[in-house]
């Protein structure tokens, strides 16, 4: 069940997603509250689960990870033991970004993020000497055009 959000809430929340690096003061400015209020809503909605976490948006580009590829992985393995050994080489690659169980003809979506063609190549190389897929499609990404971590309220 959806934590139930005001007006308040909504505007504290789409001022943190905008930074959360901004001062309890800033952010009451900008919901036209007070300090106190903003405070014990955020810890509210920290203690409900619905702020996870905060962190830092880094620039793949700044970064030299100019190369963005969406991996899309068909298996003909759907045991038990078949999908531990890909998730656990899944989490110990930190080129993947995301990585999502899908319906339908495509098994999985992954999001990799790399410098080149060649450190993907590393990547693919790495990834089916792990675990045994039925067949990967690579799609190079050519322009990001839109990138968020901002949910809709």
């Amino acid at each position: 069940m959806p934590y139930p959000l005001d007006p308040l809430d909504k505007n504290i929340l789409k001022a943190l997603q905008q930074d959360a690096s901004a001062s309890l003061e800033e952010i009451a400015r900008k919901t036209g509250s007070s300090k106190t209020p903003v405070w014990n809503r955020i810890r509210k909605l920290r203690a409900a689960g619905v702020i996870e976490k905060q962190t830092v948006i880094l620039s793949p580009e700044a970064l030299g990870l100019d190369a963005c590829f969406f991996v899309l992985v068909r298996t003909s393995e759907h045991e038990a033991d078949w999908q531990a050994a890909f998730l656990k080489a899944l989490h110990a690659r930190p080129e993947v970004l995301e990585a999502h169980r899908l319906a339908g003809d495509i098994d999985y979506i992954l999001k990799v993020r790399v410098k080149n063609a060649k450190a993907y190549d590393s990547f693919y190389q790495a990834l089916i000497a792990q675990v045994k897929v039925f067949n990967v499609t690579a799609l190079l990404s050519m322009e990001e055009i839109k990138s968020t971590t901002a949910l809709p309220l």
